[in-house]
């Protein structure tokens, strides 16, 4: 029978070794033991795609249910508000609520000493989502217990929606209710949900940026679950898978997973194995990783990145503007737009690189030649 090759190369799917976020744990297990008050459970998680954010909101759900606390898992897409107040909270309510239906009296006879009801439900739909966050933390406050609601995609999600959630939380928070939220999102769209004028209390929230893991957080995200499968990989493989993760959470997963595939039968991954993974996984991160990120991008943004990619290294501010052909204050827009959507990062004054590994190579190999030819 072959081995099981256990790693997951899949967006939203938990590794088998979650390394490089103990810190960011650590400081929600804290926010859920101090209670309501603490910043820490009003989180906003942002990072590139395969930076490891559902991941992460799936380790605090975790957190929050080993100390008894009800948790509602939701992506941001249309009708939120909806799934909210006609699925979730109304079951969490029958579920927790010892007297979850009423009787209603319908009529008496004095001759029988009978009476008529009529039973039903004690929590309809038609409840407010405020309210109904108010029935379910009054039922959890004995208990010391509280809510947690984890949205994912805030990209993706309905402004009005997300508006309708995060004005009914300030509430929540005003009286002093057992409420998390901690929603996810790429750096951009984060950032403009931030800019809305109706929820600048949210820029307050905690914020768990998610960028690169250490190389010794690697390599043991490579080895321990290898050795768990019941295979060896060689120091000097390791060393080359190591490096060709870039610290890139995504990237651990896909260069184990074709590592291990190479010869699925042997005892040791070689480096041989290693190596053919290293050349095999930029490609599969640029069909992944980079082309949805660039398809979101403005034809000019994309001209600002091909300018870059034309260096082996960090690139000049002046450098870049002569390549576009425009004058050097022209390209300072989008310099600041790709350094929010963590795209690009500032290396020291006046220069740039990028931040998502192998971008470079994409963009030579995709755009730049589109651009400045061969």
């Amino acid at each position: 029978m072959r081995r099981r090759n256990p790693f997951r190369p899949s967006f939203g799917t938990t590794p088998p070794l979650l390394v490089g976020r103990d810190a960011a744990i650590a400081e929600y297990e804290d926010a859920l033991d101090d209670g309501p008050g603490s910043a820490a459970l009003a989180s906003l998680v942002t990072g590139q795609r395969g930076t490891g954010k559902t991941v992460l909101l799936n380790a605090l759900e975790d957190q929050a249910k080993s100390r008894g606390w009800l948790v509602i898992s939701e992506t941001a897409d249309t009708a939120l508000i909806d799934r909210l107040t006609s699925a979730h909270l109304p079951r969490l309510l029958a579920e927790h609520d010892p007297q979850p239906r009423r009787r209603r009296l319908l009529g008496a006879s004095a001759a029988s000493i009978t009476m008529n009801t009529s039973v039903d439900d004690k929590y309809a739909p038609t409840h407010t989502l405020r309210s109904q966050m108010e029935l379910l933390t009054d039922l959890l406050a004995p208990h010391q217990t509280g809510v947690l609601i984890t949205i994912d995609e805030v990209h993706a999600g309905d402004q009005a929606d997300l508006r309708e959630l995060f004005t009914s939380y300030q509430h929540w928070i005003r009286e002093d209710r057992a409420v998390s939220i901690v929603a996810a999102g790429l750096p951009q769209p984060v950032e403009d949900l931030l800019a809305d004028p109706v929820l600048t209390f949210l820029r307050r929230a905690h914020r768990i940026p998610l960028g690169q893991v250490d190389d010794g957080d690697v390599a043991q995200a490579l080895q321990v679950p290898i050795r768990h499968g019941g295979r060896e990989i060689a120091p000097e493989a390791l060393d080359v898978a190591v490096k060709a993760v870039r610290g890139y959470p995504f990237l651990i997963q896909l260069v184990g997973k074709l590592a291990w595939d190479a010869h699925r039968d042997a005892n040791t991954i070689t480096t041989a194995d290693a190596q053919s993974a290293a050349t095999k996984a930029p490609r599969r991160m640029g069909e992944m990783v980079h082309a949805p990120a660039l398809h979101r991008l403005s034809p000019v943004d994309r001209s600002y990145l091909a300018a870059i990619a034309v260096d082996d290294g960090p690139s000049r501010t002046a450098d870049i503007a002569a390549r576009m052909n425009v004058e050097v204050s022209y390209t300072s827009a989008y310099r600041n737009r790709m350094i929010t959507a963590e795209l690009i990062h500032p290396t020291s004054y006046g220069y740039v690189d990028f931040t998502l590994p192998y971008l470079r190579e994409y963009l030579r190999e995709h755009i730049i030649t589109e651009i400045y030819g061969d």
